[in-house]
């Protein structure tokens, strides 16, 4: 179905070939899974299947892409929109429509199909995906995860031969996730399509696939023999390497089956040990975990690991002490956007030196939240502080030495050329020595050039660099919205090590997340947020292990211990366990 025969691809002012020599073969049916650090070229040989490489992005390319028999130097990207459908790492960059449902008609209108052939796949797609109720949305009052599932949508209406997916689960929570990975492996197994699909998330996807190709290398082969030698793999890879398992497992089902003497000798260990983010005090009018629900009256009945509470508790009544003074203050906060009540009564407390993980489905609030945090968004009840300013109320040029946000989409935050200025203009805004925001770039994401235009980095290099941009201010509130997009294993630890400082030095960090491992590396609190309301609030062993939706997979694998990352649990690894 898709052949690559000694393939090269070179940008114009590159010094070398973001691929060299490729040679692959994928048939009929299969799901090939592109792993391998940031900028080794994934998007690039994906966009070489799509035909946008060369036609649209410029470059050369030597040697022969053939899709379904077609050439793609011989036929543009409109001349293989029939084989294949593309989804890039920037789902706005995909929508030519203004609703839901008229982006999941486009594409089959554009090739002609008979209108109840449209309804009928339009009505699918519509369900497979849990779009129904966004149907008639405007796309551009979505959340970014909504967003994602739509631009997923459109692309598999058409019934293409050949689905070509970068980062598709990226801004996904972990359920939607799991449906759109379940909704192309049926894809797979009984439609015979073919699927090449890159995604740093190795947690989710690993499992699905039949093939696994490791790039810069280009070597592929069963999803087992890559992972055991592949720089980047995912936790449950990392432990079955440290604990000596062979061969090694992909889902935390076998991973559980090979782990009772590990779980055992663990057990041993008193709970007061355990490594990870350092220990936060609770805040005095909430308790570790608790309802936040309107109607949750009673505790629930059941307990939690130990006899400890569990996840759904009754808030106790507010006693008559002193208020603590809080960096961030969120009193009974709504906000109204347009017909949708994006948040309800939310109550949040943040103070120096902690890091706060909202988490929830898509569209559960945890955006609007942080908007709100920096004054983009106007409350339509309740009062908002932080480090004592109303944000809204706030001059921008005031807030931003208080408080600094990097959205979901980094390019928001990106106006120059290139890098280099990019980063003499941040360091220039923040009152900074010369060459800090470089040296953070440098820190976060080695290899990017000065010269480099933001538009031509990857999604995990451009967020690198909006990232540094935000963190050479050194805010005493940083604020990250899906701060992992995009980001490898290796860039990540480098986020989280810097990140750690900045909490230990007093910076209070508020991200929200669907990456339930950062959570487990980096937050001192979980708050779950669903449907504009907060449903729990506590410490983030407590809150995750409890849900089996935002638990990582270590705590997964070690439950009931409560282990939570490898980082965790590799310094009680010994022979024998």
């Amino acid at each position: 179905m898709i052949r690559f025969e000694n393939v090269s691809v070179t940008y114009a002012d590159a010094d070398a070939p973001t691929l060299r020599d490729m040679n692959l073969t994928v048939p009929e049916g299969e799901l090939v899974l592109l792993v391998g650090p940031s900028g080794v070229g994934k998007s690039t040989l994906l966009g070489a299947v799509s035909g946008l490489v060369p036609h649209f992005t410029g470059g050369t390319l030597t040697g022969r892409v053939t899709v379904a028999g077609r050439d793609t130097r011989t036929h543009k990207p409109r001349e293989l929109a029939d084989v294949v459908g593309t989804v890039g790492q920037d789902p706005l960059a995909h929508f030519v429509t203004d609703t839901v449902e008229d982006e999941l008609a486009y594409g089959m209108e554009s090739l002609g199909l008979a209108p109840g052939v449209m309804r009928r796949r339009v009505e699918e797609t519509l369900d497979l995906l849990g779009l129904a109720e966004l149907r008639d949305r405007p796309i551009a009052t979505l959340s970014g995860g909504q967003r994602q599932r739509v631009a997923i949508g459109s692309v598999l209406t058409p019934h293409p031969k050949v689905l070509v997916l970068d980062e598709p689960t990226s801004a996904l929570d972990p359920a939607a996730a799991e449906d759109v990975l379940a909704v192309l492996q049926r894809l797979v197994h009984d439609l015979g399509t073919t699927v090449l699909m890159a995604e740093h998330r190795l947690e989710r996807v690993v499992q699905y696939a039949d093939q696994v190709l490791l790039l810069p290398e280009g070597s592929m082969g069963p999803p087992t023999d890559i992972m055991a030698v592949s720089p980047v793999c995912p936790p449950v890879v990392q432990l079955g390497r440290l604990a000596g398992w062979s061969p090694l497992p992909l889902t935390v089902r076998d991973a559980r089956r090979r782990a009772s003497g590990l779980r055992e000798a663990l057990a041993e260990t008193p709970p007061g040990l355990l490594p990870g983010p350092r220990a936060f005090p609770a805040h005095p009018a909430r308790p570790a975990i608790e309802d936040r629900r309107p109607g949750s009256g009673a505790p629930s009945p059941g307990k939690g690991r130990g006899g400890g509470m569990s996840l759904f508790r009754r808030r106790p009544p507010r006693t008559a002490t002193a208020p603590a003074v809080h960096l961030v203050a969120v009193d009974a906060l709504g906000v109204r956007r347009g017909r949708v009540e994006a948040l309800r009564h939310v109550d949040l407390q943040v103070d120096p030196g902690e890091t706060v993980a909202l988490m929830g489905r898509n569209g559960a609030g945890k955006s609007t939240l942080l908007a709100s945090l920096v004054g983009m968004v106007t409350p339509t009840s309740g009062a908002v502080l932080v480090g004592g300013r109303v944000p809204h109320r706030t001059d921008p040029r005031d807030l931003v030495r208080q408080v600094g946000l990097v959205p979901q989409e980094p390019r928001d935050l990106l106006y120059a050329d290139t890098v280099a200025a990019e980063c003499a203009a941040a360091d220039t805004d923040a009152g900074a020595r010369p060459g800090t925001c470089r040296d953070l770039v440098s820190e976060l994401l080695p290899g990017v050039a000065d010269d480099t235009h933001p538009r031509d980095l990857s999604e995990g290099q451009r967020l690198a660099l909006a990232l540094a941009v935000v963190l050479t201010g050194r805010p005493p509130l940083l604020l990250l919205d899906e701060p992992t997009r995009g980001l490898d294993y290796a860039a990540k630890a480098r986020l989280v090590t810097h990140l750690r400082t900045l909490a230990a030095e007093g910076h209070a960090i508020v991200l929200a997340t669907h990456d339930v491992e950062l959570a487990a590396e980096l937050a001192h609190r979980v708050v779950i947020l669903a449907g504009g309301e907060v449903v729990a609030d506590g410490p983030t062993a407590e809150v995750v292990v409890s849900s089996p939706a935002f638990s990582p997979q270590v705590a997964k694998i070690l439950a009931p211990q409560p282990w939570l990352t490898v980082e965790q649990v590799a310094p009680h690894l010994t022979e024998g366990l």
